[in-house]
């Protein structure tokens, strides 16, 4: 643990880009991953004004920008085996695929939902077989629908292969696939549970493997340990929670962690939220990323009945921090947040002057709500 503890220490800002439009909140961040044809990386954003943004990893430099105006999207995630390929989930219901070699600004595949769906959650599948997103609630209804996730050449859309419907009872805020078996899925919901499927099984019951409860509204979930067999949740009253659901058949407790608010938990620094947590397979150790609304980030360590503070961030982002990305492979640290700056984070790096705030007046981003009639769905593979 020295050596994580050593690592960490020496992080500072490597590289700094700055959005032209200085009201641009930077709200998710992905990054391609390497391959035999493709051992360039492209960091993708999803803005706060309705666009998708690809980024040269190593220059900088813009590729490409996607256009959603006027809905709105939610999260972004590059293909596993193509990295030229990047998904969102759009208020309108649909999961858009765009290819960074398209010479057209449109998607070039449209993932259509059921009547009524607004997407504000999803993810694909670590074998790109299976696209899943999270419904907000409508009426009663709260969907997690699925879909091929298979790019076909020449096919404008696709239909969904069927839906869960009985698991949530409120929006669906997020859906995490397993990191390496692609059957296994996570979902969190604003009504507090976190849920984990086998969607080999033929039903929706047959599939619910294991339920948690929150006790608050999800924000965001994760996997993590020794074969990813634990499951972390940071709630939107900032709370923390940390189960191992290899434990639910048996006696042991399932819960490795819990404190209810971050903000009064620790006493090293000033924590005002939350912000996402990453799991380091190198050092077998669950983190989590707290922020100030003045921009610095705190790294904190996860052990058994504990969190502990390891690392302040500080000289680099002027606002809230709405999003980060772990790469364990070249292991940085990606930043985006309100202050419309995304930094690179590395060891024993040189640090850029700090730029000064650019922070809007307001930090509301309204989302498109779509409403209709009740859509009948059936449980179906």
């Amino acid at each position: 643990m020295e050596a994580l503890e050593e690592q960490l220490s020496h992080l500072s800002i490597a590289k700094r880009s700055t959005m032209k439009d200085s009201t641009t909140y930077i709200l998710d961040i992905d990054v391609s991953k390497s391959t035999e044809e493709q051992n360039s990386q492209t960091v993708a954003i999803l803005c706060s004004d309705k666009t998708i943004r690809l980024y040269n990893k190593e220059t900088m430099t813009c590729l490409q920008e996607y256009n959603a105006r006027p809905d709105v999207l939610s999260g972004v995630r590059f293909s596993h085996t193509n990295g030229n390929l990047v998904f969102s989930a759009c208020s309108d219901g649909t999961v858009k695929l765009w290819d960074a070699r398209s010479s057209g600004p449109g998607a070039v595949q449209v993932y259509t939902g059921y009547p009524s769906n607004v997407f504000i959650s999803f993810d694909v599948s670590c074998n790109d077989l299976v696209v899943c997103a999270g419904t907000e609630k409508v009426e009663s209804d709260a969907f997690l629908v699925f879909w091929d996730g298979r790019y076909i050449a020449n096919t404008e859309s696709k239909e969904p292969l069927g839906a869960y419907s009985e698991s949530h009872n409120d929006d669906v805020t997020q859906v995490r696939f397993h990191p390496t078996n692609p059957s296994l899925v996570a979902t969190g919901s604003t009504d507090g549970l976190v849920n984990v499927f086998d969607i080999n099984e033929n039903n929706e019951d047959d599939a619910l493997t294991s339920t948690c409860n929150s006790d608050s509204s999800v924000n965001m979930i994760g996997w993590a340990g020794r074969d990813f067999k634990q499951v972390y949740c940071l709630t939107h009253d900032e709370g923390f929670l940390w189960w191992d659901i290899a434990q639910v058949d048996t006696e042991e407790a399932i819960t490795l962690c819990k404190v209810d608010d971050m903000r009064e938990h620790v006493s090293e620094c000033h924590v005002d939220y939350l912000v996402d947590g990453f799991y380091h397979e190198k050092q077998n150790t669950l983190l989590l990323l707290g922020g100030s609304h003045n921009g610095d980030i705190s790294l904190f360590k996860c052990n058994k009945g504990q969190v502990t503070h390891l690392k302040n961030l500080a000289g680099g982002h002027t606002a809230t921090v709405r999003s980060v990305f772990w790469c364990g492979g070249d292991e940085f640290l990606i930043t985006g947040g309100e202050d419309a700056q995304l930094l690179f984070w590395k060891a024993k790096a040189t640090s850029p002057k700090k730029k000064d705030s650019m922070k809007m007046a307001s930090s509301v981003q309204q989302r498109v709500r779509v409403h209709s009639t009740k859509s009948l769905l059936t449980k179906q593979k």
